[in-house]
């Protein structure tokens, strides 16, 4: 049996956390209820008997045992089945659980660079696959399991002859099945791999819908979809194909051999007067609680082993590039933020910043502008710990990036980027991020963000729809910086966030942002309207990743250089 790694040990244990209870019920009205097969095979047995001697008392007792008896069973197995769907239900919601906040913990850095279809994967697909293959069929084994040796040894009581037989006749059953079973583990997991595949293409699809549209893309989308959706379900086919092979030559072939050998042995034997008729029909009966196993068994190991291979590839992805750890730090920028000689290429040997180096203070407004592939959003991201792969330094307070945890940057510096995301939930609750903050301070950042009109025209319950659908691009514009401004964080780094608001409200919103007090921001911005690029306290101009001039509005302007040349062409 493949046993888990300690990586994916929590998750298997996450199945029982506070679950034992269920779990020990279900399993306790399963061994209760597994004697009831084999009653029921007596059962036939006396009958069958009891006709043959023509004994109508007999018969009469029977018939009230097996009235009282069907009641009791269907009472043990109706508890068993709450029980069970108890506990499958917690021990899939735990796991989940888990798996999401394990995901979670992962730095923006490491998500960024993956599919999200190997997340979606990972928490449907193959939790559904840990829900058949594992958990349903780990309870159905051991019920199997009881109900093998119960056979055996009434098979035992009844006849050595035909139960010798029995188990002669299961062995070919045993070896084919067994033979057969690790393909159907690898088989298993490869669907698995391909499902991440399909739901990363559907979702990429759909992600790009109006794109396709207007492209007019339509049918080269639909190559894509049955491409990637044909593989998908041959990959199952091939799975399903074998575990067909597995369930007729295990469970027809095999078990049909062992069924009527030993009813044509048993049937010799009542010609003999050895045995009663009853008693071959007990045997062949008992003969399905033999062969039962031997068909899942082998399905059971199969299971497990995909079952231990996903779990596997859930600690994989959650702990690959995961959360890396680092210094603490306060929430407060005390001294200065300062990039010095930082170089950063997405591809080797073709840079997108060069040799940059400016120092930010606490309390004062920098712009950063420069044309369309600068490198502006890029420096923003490095600055938001993106990704570490950058030569030179960026120094917070004197300590390096590269070693502060990520989750003590995300408490002192925030990004409103141009691409804003919302829940399909309430504006409320959007620009909280499902937190509880005074009522006041969320209606100061609705004011600065220029969003009290929309909420007194729509009310604060108006749901956004999925990824903000309900709103303009403007007012999701204003959900992000209502959201930021919430927070509070010392350093506020906005990447075009006014781009997509008309020129009234851009004005309003960043006049909003200039004049708060204490915090540090640096504005990407292409508005270049004097009265504003005038209460910076410096401008960095970027030009083909370089930092090519820095100073204030006047400075640059007297200088009449790339800055210059910016604003003149940007003012017509």
């Amino acid at each position: 049996m493949s046993r888990p790694s300690e990586a994916a040990r929590p998750y298997f244990q996450a199945f029982y956390r506070n679950n034992r209870l269920w779990y020990a019920g279900a399993m306790l009205l399963l061994l209760l209820g597994t004697p009831a097969n084999l009653v029921a095979s007596w059962m036939l047995g006396e009958i069958l008997d009891g006709i043959a001697a023509g004994d109508m008392g007999r018969l009469w007792w029977l018939a009230r045992f097996a009235a009282a008896f069907c009641a009791g069973v269907t009472a043990v197995d109706l508890g068993m089945r709450k029980c069970r769907s108890v506990f499958i239900h917690r021990a899939l919601a735990q796991y989940k659980s888990l798996a999401f906040s394990r995901l979670s913990e992962k730095s923006i850095s490491a998500f960024s660079r993956e599919s999200t279809g190997r997340y979606l994967s990972v928490l449907t697909n193959d939790v559904n696959t840990l829900e058949e293959n594992y958990l349903n069929r780990s309870m159905s084994m051991l019920n199997d399991s009881l109900l093998f040796l119960g056979a055996l040894a009434m098979m035992f009581w009844y006849s050595w002859r035909l139960a010798l037989a029995a188990v002669l006749l299961s062995v070919l059953p045993v070896v084919v099945t067994l033979t057969m079973g690790g393909e159907l583990s690898r088989r298993e997991k490869a669907v698995s791999d391909r499902n991440e595949n399909f739901v990363s293409q559907v979702q990429d699809l759909l992600s790009g819908f109006s794109v396709i549209k207007s492209f007019k893309a339509e049918r080269e989308a639909q190559a894509l979809f049955d491409q990637e959706n044909r593989t998908a379900e041959a990959t199952k086919e091939r799975r399903r194909w074998w575990e067909g092979l597995l369930m007729v030559f295990s469970g027809a072939l095999c078990g049909g051999l062992l069924q009527f050998g030993v009813f044509l042995l048993g049937a010799w034997l009542a010609i003999r007067g050895e045995i009663t008729a009853g008693t071959v029909l007990v045997m062949v009966n008992l003969c399905n609680f033999v062969l039962e196993p031997i068909r899942t068994v082998p399905q059971y190991w199969a299971g497990r082993r995909a079952a231990v291979a996903l779990v596997e590839k859930l600690a994989a992805v959650a702990e690959e590039n995961g959360g890396r750890g680092g210094q603490t730090i306060p929430p407060v920028l005390a001294e200065a933020i300062e990039l010095e000689d930082l170089s950063y290429a997405y591809e080797e040997g073709k840079p997108v910043l060069q040799h940059i180096s400016f120092r930010m203070e606490p309390g004062k407004r920098y712009a950063l502008v420069g044309a369309s592939g600068s490198g502006k959003s890029t420096l923003l991201n490095l600055l938001m710990g993106a990704d570490s792969g950058y030569t030179g330094s960026i120094r917070l307070d004197g300590r390096e990036l590269r070693e502060v945890d990520p989750d003590c940057l995300y408490d002192l510096m925030s990004l409103i980027g141009q691409n804003v995301f919302l829940f399909d939930d309430t504006i409320w609750r959007n620009i909280t991020m499902f937190r509880d903050f005074p009522e006041e301070q969320v209606k100061k950042a609705v004011k600065d963000s220029g969003l009290t009109q929309l909420i007194s025209q729509k009310g604060k319950d108006y749901l956004c729809g999925e990824n903000g659908v309900n709103l303009s691009g403007g007012e999701r514009q204003r959900v992000s910086i209502a959201r930021s401004l919430l927070r509070g964080t010392p350093v506020l780094l906005l990447d075009e966030a006014t781009a997509a608001l008309d020129s009234r409200t851009a004005w309003e919103v960043t006049d909003a942002i200039l004049s708060l007090e204490g915090l540090t921001r640096l504005v990407v911005t292409h508005r270049l309207e004097a009265p504003l690029l005038e209460r910076y306290d410096g401008i960095l101009v970027l030009r083909n990743g370089r930092l090519w001039e820095r100073g204030t509005y006047r400075e640059l302007m007297d200088r009449k250089g790339y800055f210059y040349s910016l604003y003149t062409v940007s003012n017509g």
